[in-house]
């Protein structure tokens, strides 16, 4: 098959941007811990249920970090340091904005380029990963990331204690048996498939409206490869098989602990037999037909900041628009 794509992506992964030192040996030490948070220096980050406080300057997006003296209580998770400033994301409601929708969701009221600039506008990842700066990208995706182990992992598994934050948010211990606890990962692949004509594999789950595609995914079983988990997942999905898994890169997708690995694969069969629960229906497209599908609104992509459009842009060879 001719190979078209480039050897490296077609720009950044934007989730797996970051400029701070996680600072992993200072976890531990609680006195370190204890003169960093009463540090006036020391800057804090929110996080509340995936989201945090963000403002607009022009087209300048930035999280909103306060002192450590204005930080609500909350469980305090130290994120790293840069430049002798410690950065700590406290876990808590964000001021103003504590109501949550049925879904758990923290509710805005306006858009965040409706909302006057230099305004706090609270934000997730999906509106603004793809906008803020290398820092604080990788701030907030590190604290949304703990966030969500953190919530869902309160009590020991083995005798149902409460367990308590330790090593600087990165442990949880049982009070009761000393068991120690991780933050937890789930790596997951997600595959661009060509096919001998180099045409590029889209699909959606049936839980997605028409027109919604992306490429194929799925997590990383017990004992398994990465290249044995992209081979099987095509295979279970649509029924193609594929060979030669070339892996990419990498990027968190803390939603809620995912690690997305991208891989382009090749296709040596090209008929489609879609597992019904799982996808709803895949297509094969030429470039010309994936931009003709994008410009009538036929098709949308994933947005800019997963590592799903950059895949396929890497494919087309150029960044493409229409987002979900």
């Amino acid at each position: 098959m001719e190979t078209t794509a480039e050897e490296q992506l077609l720009g950044p992964l934007l989730l797996a941007r970051g400029t701070i030192d996680r600072s992993a040996l200072l976890r531990g030490d609680s006195g370190w811990l204890a003169r960093a948070w009463a540090n006036p220096s020391s800057r804090v980050l929110l996080v509340h249920q995936g989201r945090t406080l963000v403002r607009r300057t022009g087209e300048q997006v930035d999280a909103v970090l306060s002192t450590t003296a204005d930080a609500p209580e909350g469980e305090r998770f130290l994120l790293g340091v840069e430049d002798d400033v410690a950065y700590f994301a406290v876990a808590a409601p964000l001021p103003g904005y504590a109501d949550a929708d049925v879904n758990g969701r923290v509710v805005a009221p306006l858009g965040l380029r409706d909302t006057p600039e230099g305004e706090p506008f609270p934000a997730g990842l999906r509106e603004v990963g793809a906008l803020l700066g290398d820092r604080d990208a990788g701030l907030l995706v590190y604290a949304v990331a703990l966030e969500a182990w953190h919530t869902t992992h309160e009590y020991c598994p083995r005798c149902g204690s409460r367990t308590k934050v330790e090593a600087g948010g990165h442990i949880r211990v049982c009070p009761k048996d000393n068991s120690q606890h991780f933050p937890r990962v789930d790596p997951a692949v997600i595959m661009l498939v060509r096919d001998e004509r180099d045409r590029c594999l889209l699909a959606r789950g049936p839980q997605w409206p028409e027109g919604r595609l992306s490429i194929l995914a799925g997590f990383v079983e017990p004992g398994e490869s990465l290249e044995h988990a992209v081979i099987r997942e095509v295979a279970e999905e649509v029924g193609v098989n594929v060979v030669n898994p070339r892996y990419l890169g990498s990027q968190p997708w803390p939603f809620p602990r995912s690690l997305m690995l991208g891989f382009f694969a090749e296709a040596t069969s090209t008929e489609i037999t879609c597992d019904l629960a799982e996808i709803a229906e895949a297509r094969w497209f030429t470039r010309a037909e994936l931009l003709a599908a994008l410009r009538s609104g036929e098709v949308r992509l994933p947005p800019p900041v997963s590592i799903a459009r950059r895949l396929i842009e890497t494919w087309y060879g150029d960044h493409l628009t229409g987002d979900w």
